[in-house]
């Protein structure tokens, strides 16, 4: 656990002996507790936390993004993302917002928060609702970066079955399509949230900030649309791998035929020679073997040159 009096952007670590003077509001500034979710039982306490907002966090590793308000303090729920190029994970990080704290819970440690402490010493951040609108707003870009990585990763795809077509590649494509479906889904409520907090009237919230979740929820807009593309993208991605495959096996099938065609005229001339007649006068001829040899090699070329001319092989 990590407490803060957050003045202009600049922190001050709080030692854990006078955690209880954050309870108190700070002459400038505001509090920021970053904790473990294990830890958040601490701060119930010291901040009347609503206990259906603590079991929310403690036993939901699954949360719906939410907002929900209890009197003097606010709880919400915001989804990160991650992908590492085979699954997507969401991690969802747990805000209460008070008047002059802000406590933010994770069972596992969000690279936004890193994130965003640059932010906060630049934009010379001085309250709880400044920090939550540059927190969310952070976490919104990390999905514009996870959208350009799924991108690259179905145009890797798209050339990988052009090039060469490969069982796996069917299995790639039916495991991101998935991934990006259960992701679209996901994020319906997100954005309903981004709305809420650009829109409803809260007194936490300065109202000129709530201008600013606007732009976040116009984001998760384009976000929604973008997975969506994607969608469709993946599907048409299965139809390229059907359809290499299809001209594949064609090809194989062409050169199959091919080679059944040449061997044609092979088989009947040898069919002729190979019959148990007493009287064939080529049997006896010095040089019968190597001209039938000859014809059978000349008759095989032509055919294959022919097949090449044709564009057939």
């Amino acid at each position: 656990m990590k407490v803060r009096l957050v003045q202009n952007g600049i922190f001050t670590v709080i030692d854990d002996d006078d955690l209880a003077l954050v309870k108190e509001a700070p002459e400038d500034g505001f509090y920021w507790i970053d904790l473990r979710l294990e830890e958040l039982s601490l701060m119930q306490p010291i901040f009347n936390l609503h206990e259906l907002a603590i079991e929310d966090s403690m036993h939901d590793e699954e949360q719906r993004p939410k907002l929900e308000i209890y009197g003097d303090h606010y709880f919400l729920v915001v989804n990160s993302i991650r992908f590492d190029d085979e699954e997507i994970f969401l991690r969802p990080l747990n805000i209460f917002l008070g008047q002059h704290w802000i406590i933010t819970a994770t069972k596992q440690k969000i690279n936004e928060i890193r994130l965003v402490k640059p932010k906060l010493l630049e934009e010379k951040v001085h309250s709880p609702d400044r920090l939550l609108y540059h927190l969310v707003d952070t976490v919104v870009d990390s999905y514009f970066a996870v959208a350009d990585r799924i991108e690259e990763k179905i145009e890797q795809l798209e050339e990988d079955i052009l090039v060469s077509t490969k069982k796996s590649h069917l299995t790639e494509i039916i495991g991101l399509r998935g991934e990006i479906l259960w992701l679209k889904k996901a994020l319906g409520p997100q954005k309903d949230l981004f709305a809420k907090l650009n829109k409803k009237e809260l007194a936490l919230i300065n109202p000129e900030l709530q201008q600013y979740f606007g732009d976040i929820h116009e984001n998760a807009v384009k976000i929604v649309e973008t997975f969506e593309t994607y969608r469709d993208l993946t599907g048409n991605l299965r139809e390229a791998y059907q359809s290499s495959l299809t001209s594949r096996t064609n090809d194989i099938m062409r050169v199959f035929t091919a080679m059944t065609v040449i061997m044609m005229p092979l088989t009947v001339i040898t069919g002729i020679f190979g019959m148990n007649f007493t009287h064939m006068p080529e049997l006896d001829w010095e040089y019968g073997y190597y001209a039938v040899l000859g014809l059978m090699v000349l008759i095989g070329i032509s055919i294959f040159f022919y097949f090449k001319k044709k564009d057939w092989l």
